[in-house]
């Protein structure tokens, strides 16, 4: 078992043996679920109607002896109490903030369960220091990351039959291609199309009516849609995505990506490659991505594709090195996708 998934088997086996330890840090990409679990943990150590005198709460940079006096409080008529500290990074406040938070962690009382807790998805522990190994032997690190696409697609199927709804696997997997692959997104969303479907049955036009698409999603749709020279459809979906209001850089890089992909599909083709190489080769988390883009990729010879991510270098220079207004430089592309050059000279 790879060592990020350690502590999160640790903290399964501690709520289904209904004993949470004392300490835990929750971290990752999936704020979902690292809601989900601390309210499961709160719900199992905290009797209703006690919570104010039994669960503590602080965010951000905070007083190691505020979280001091928290963890020595003792419960009031419960076994437990629960102390999480939001967005407070012991990794790198001052050296003697950082004595106290590691000696406090190392000396924690069986009855208080504390739970430092971050909610930004660029933090990232420092397994090199001191008071990461102290977390490590005094309780356990959880990583809450993306999950896998069969586990997200049956979890996707779960929540609308709680709607009582009901979703095919190929829609599910579409869902999350729209919409992205995060769950605390996914969750708004499935609750906005349940409530807009009219059948029990939730199709892909339900998804299109009322799913908020992600910036790949439209991206895609729109190399897709020139794929096919359909430019009437490329350019609704062209004012699609400038109307998404993302700094044109960010438009331009998502392009750009999306035609390499494409050509690399192509190239994979002609070499009579699949989907799974594609997949393999991009880090996709799902074969469905994969499979779209092959299937772009056979509507365009490998000349369009090659001048494609030329010329996506190209107005990417025009963009980063010219006082050129971004969003028309974005137009001028179109067009000469659009227009199907295929020199690449």
């Amino acid at each position: 078992m790879a060592k990020s998934e350690d502590g999160l088997k640790k903290l399964k086996d501690d709520l289904t043996a209904k004993a949470p330890g004392r300490l835990y840090l929750f971290w990752g990409e999936e704020d979902y679920l690292r809601t989900f679990y601390t309210g499961r943990i709160r719900n199992m150590l905290l009797p209703a109607g006690l919570e104010e005198f039994n669960d503590k709460r602080f965010s951000g940079k905070t007083d190691p002896s505020d979280i001091r006096e928290a963890i020595d409080a003792l419960p009031v008529f419960s076994e437990r109490t629960v102390v999480e500290v939001q967005d407070f990074d012991v990794y790198k406040c001052a050296a003697d903030l950082r004595d106290q938070m590691e000696e406090l962690l190392s000396d924690l009382p069986d009855y208080c369960c504390l739970i430092l807790s971050f909610t930004d998805p660029d933090f990232k522990p420092d397994a090199r220091t001191k008071i990461h190994a102290t977390i490590k032997e005094n309780g356990a690190v959880v990583e809450f990351k993306k999950q896998g696409q069969s586990d997200l697609v049956n979890w996707v199927r779960r929540r609308f039959g709680a709607l009582d709804k009901e979703i095919s696997l190929n829609d599910a997997e579409y869902l999350i291609f729209h919409c992205g692959s995060l769950m605390t997104g996914l969750i708004s969303e499935i609750e906005k199309i349940g409530a807009y479907a009219k059948d029990k049955k939730i199709t892909r036009a339900d998804i299109d009516a009322v799913g908020t698409p992600i910036l790949d999603a439209v991206v895609f749709r729109l190399t897709d849609a020139l794929a096919q020279q359909d430019n009437d459809r490329a350019a609704r979906l062209l004012s699609d995505l400038l109307a998404m209001r993302e700094h044109p850089i960010m438009l331009l890089a998502a392009i750009g990506r999306q035609c390499r992909q494409i050509l690399t599909a192509r190239l994979a083709l002609d070499s009579g490659q699949g989907s799974g190489d594609i997949q393999k080769l991009w880090s996709m988390r799902s074969a469905y991505p994969a499979r779209l883009i092959m299937d772009a990729a056979k509507r365009r010879s490998r000349g369009w594709c090659v001048n494609a991510v030329r010329l996506c270098a190209e107005y990417d220079y025009k963009m980063k090195s010219t006082g050129i207004d971004g969003e028309a430089l974005i137009r001028e592309l179109f067009v000469r996708l659009a227009s199907g050059e295929t020199n690449v000279a």
